[in-house]
């Protein structure tokens, strides 16, 4: 079973997202919080596989609450998504940034929600690719200049090629096409790579490639 969260003020919003994932025979909700602090309280108690974190909550905000779970290494296979009203919610590329798997609107459609949740708990994806790539947009337009590219000293040509294909945004099944490889041993060199850099998810995996100048603004396509 993928264990779940909800953390919104919203006593509505967690009531319909209760009422659909509970629904799921694979998806339970294990807790729900009003605020960040009750939050961060429950998902150190029910260690969750997902936590779906609202960014604007009272008493400790939802990019405040990622910060601490993400910077928990007890935590570590807790995923966060963000949820917001907005798709270019200026907080979101902070949440990213601080180790958030993706985010969601809350108008989502119910389909797009459970592909979400399935989504981050197998780390084959961030979200659906359409909202990756105006993420990565909005995120290039915004980074600072890159650092040095000494972290990827690690890695092979061909990771660094994987690496800067997720950094733009494709899936593995696109990643296995324009590489010619099976979607098996496209997953392997991104599954590798998040290894040797530490990566939670390929969030992070999108942020290093450009932080460490392997992807450049303007690059998309």
């Amino acid at each position: 079973m993928i264990r779940v969260v909800l953390a919104d003020d919203q006593a509505l919003v967690r009531a319909g997202f209760r009422a659909l994932l509970d629904a799921q025979q694979d998806i339970e909700v294990t807790g729900e919080a009003p605020d960040g602090a009750e939050a961060v309280r429950l998902i150190r108690e029910l260690r969750p596989d997902v936590v779906l974190m609202d960014i604007r909550m009272p008493v400790l905000d939802g990019l405040a609450a990622t910060r601490r779970v993400t910077g928990d290494a007890g935590l570590a296979d807790v995923k966060v998504v963000m949820l917001t009203t907005f798709e270019l919610d200026e907080y979101v590329f902070e949440a990213i940034r601080s180790g958030a798997s993706g985010f969601l609107v809350k108008d989502t459609e119910p389909d797009e929600l459970l592909r979400a949740v399935r989504a981050v708990v197998s780390g084959d994806a961030l979200l659906s690719p359409g909202v990756t790539r105006r993420l990565i947009a909005e995120f290039a337009a915004r980074s600072k200049e890159p650092a040095a590219a000494g972290t990827l000293s690690g890695l092979t040509e061909r990771e660094r090629e994987v690496m800067a294909l997720v950094g733009i945004g494709l899936t593995n099944e696109e990643i296995a096409r324009r590489l010619v490889v099976s979607p098996l041993t496209a997953k392997t060199h991104v599954s590798r790579t998040m290894v040797k850099l530490g990566a939670r998810d390929r969030a992070q995996l999108v942020v290093l490639a450009y932080e460490s100048g392997l992807v450049r603004p303007g690059w998309l396509g």
